[in-house]
C-alpha cells in the first residue's frame, strides 16, 4: 500500500531521535501490506491524525467484518501491549483478535475512534474514564511482558536529572518529584497490571460495550500510578482557569474517594507523572506544553 504516514506520528518519532524508530518509518508502508496479507485482511485507509507512537489503519477481515491494524515501532513495546489484552480478554479494553501472533502488530477490534470519554462533559468524562479503568486493574499475568512501576519511573529519572543541565530553573521541581517517587517506589501498596498511560482519549466509544481502553503502555505497580495521569487531563483548560489549583485538588479527592486509592499517593505520583512529561517535553522543544504541565505540578 502506498501512502504517506500521518504527520503526527513521523513529528512525533523525530522527537525520540531513535535509529530504530526512523528505519521502521522508512518501512511501514511494507510492514502494514506484509502485517495485512498476514492475517487475510484488506487494508482499508490509514486513519488519520492517528496516534504519536503507532500506526492505525481500518481493514476487513475474510469475513466482512470490520477491524483495526495497528504497527508500532519495538521501542513502543507493541508485544507487551498484546500481552496486557491477551490478559484482559476485553474486560475494560479494546479486544485483540490475533492471538499467537507476533511480529510488532496488532488486530483489534473496531471501535468509534472519533468517539472517546474526551468528548463527554468534563464531569461525566472523568465518571467514565474512572470507571473503565477499574476494571483493567488485574492481578499481573504470569511470565509478565512489561515493565514494573520502578523500573520505568527510575529510567525517566534519569532523564529528568540531565534535563537540569539545559533548564537549571526546573530544578527544584525536579528534585521534589524524584524524591517523591523515591518514597513511594519503596512501600507500594499493592500490585497490579496497569494501562500505564491512560487518559480520557485512551477510551473510545465501542459497541460490545459503550465505553474500551485502547493504547495500554503496560507497566506492573500500584493503581494510583495509573490514575494519576488521568488528574491532569485537559491541562491546558485548567492553566487557563482562574480555578485551576482548586480544580486539581478537587480532582485528586474525587478521584482517590471514587476509586479508592490513598489520597497522598495520588497526589505524588500525579507530580512525578506531570514533571516528568513536562520536563520531556522541554527536550524535544515543545516548550509550551512543557511549561504548562509545570506549572499544573507547582500546584501539587
Amino acid at each position: 500500500m502506498a501512502f504517506e504516514p500521518p504527520p503526527r506520528l513521523v513529528n512525533a518519532l523525530g522527537e525520540v531521535r531513535d535509529d530504530g524508530a526512523s528505519a521502521w518509518l522508512d518501512r511501514v508502508g511494507t510492514l502494514l501490506d506484509e502485517a495485512a496479507a498476514r492475517r487475510d485482511v484488506t487494508v482499508q485507509r490509514v486513519h488519520v491524525p492517528g496516534g504519536r507512537s503507532s500506526l492505525v489503519a481500518h481493514v476487513r477481515r475474510a469475513d466482512g467484518s470490520p477491524a483495526i491494524l495497528k504497527l508500532a515501532p519495538e521501542r513502543f513495546r507493541p508485544e507487551a501491549e498484546r500481552a496486557a489484552l491477551t490478559h484482559w480478554d476485553g474486560f475494560g479494553s479494546v479486544r485483540l483478535l490475533d492471538p499467537g501472533v507476533n511480529d510488532g502488530a496488532l488486530l483489534l477490534e473496531r471501535l468509534h475512534p472519533e468517539v472517546s470519554v474526551r468528548t463527554l462533559p468534563e464531569a461525566k468524562a472523568l465518571l467514565e474514564a474512572a470507571g473503565t479503568l477499574r476494571r483493567l486493574w488485574a492481578d499481573p499475568p504470569e511470565g509478565r511482558n512489561c515493565e514494573t512501576v520502578p523500573e520505568r519511573t527510575g529510567r525517566q529519572a534519569v532523564a529528568m536529572r540531565a534535563t537540569v543541565e539545559s533548564f537549571p530553573d526546573v530544578a527544584p521541581l525536579i528534585d521534589a518529584a524524584i524524591g517523591t517517587r523515591d518514597e513511594l517506589v519503596s512501600s507500594p501498596p499493592e500490585l497490579r497490571l496497569l494501562h500505564g498511560t491512560f487518559r480520557q482519549s485512551k477510551v473510545l466509544s465501542g459497541e460490545r460495550l459503550p465505553w474500551l481502553a485502547v493504547g495500554p503502555d503496560p507497566v506492573v505497580g500500584e493503581t494510583a500510578f495509573d490514575l494519576a495521569r488521568l488528574v491532569r487531563d485537559r491541562v491546558e483548560d485548567l492553566i487557563g482557569s482562574p480555578s485551576g489549583p482548586a480544580i486539581t485538588r478537587r480532582r485528586v479527592k474525587k478521584l482517590a474517594e471514587s476509586l479508592e486509592v490513598d489520597q497522598d499517593r495520588l497526589r505524588g505520583w500525579t507530580l512525578f507523572r506531570a514533571v516528568e512529561s513536562g520536563a520531556r517535553a522541554l527536550r524535544v522543544g515543545r516548550h509550551q506544553d512543557g511549561e504548562n504541565l509545570l506549572e499544573f505540578a507547582g500546584w501539587l
